[in-house]
């Protein structure tokens, strides 16, 4: 298995300003994670506004900024949260996963709608 990457498009929902960016489909990651170059392409002010303390893969915990309201868009698929302002690329974690019903095809590295609700997606509500 390789590395899994999605083009996805983020929308500031206030400002309305949009970027398309390849983004690592980390499974591991909670988040959707940007970059601070990302995080002022949409217009947010990353000094003034809420912070997250988060939990790094090496163990070590670091609180970062957080920017909402972000849309993110794959294919027909579309949900509105919160990113974390972290490091040097761009991360698709589970919460945005699991909400829009995606799925990684391992075998072809890619992301893809979740082909049992290829119209819209289904969550789990219990």
């Amino acid at each position: 298995m390789g590395l899994t990457y999605a083009s996805i498009k983020l929308t500031n929902l206030f400002s309305r300003q949009s970027v398309q960016v390849s983004a690592l489909v980390d499974t591991g990651a909670t988040f959707m994670c940007v970059t601070e170059e990302i995080a002022l392409q949409l217009g947010f002010d990353i000094g003034e506004v809420m912070q997250q303390m988060v939990t790094l893969a090496d163990g070590h915990q670091r609180k970062v900024p957080k920017i909402a309201p972000v849309e993110i868009a794959f294919e027909n698929r579309s949900y509105v949260t919160e990113a974390v302002v972290l490091d040097n690329e761009p991360l698709l974690g589970v919460i945005p996963l699991e909400a829009m019903d995606l799925m990684v095809d391992s075998r072809l590295q890619r992301l893809i709608v979740n082909p049992q609700h290829p119209n819209y997606p289904v969550g789990l509500a219990k």
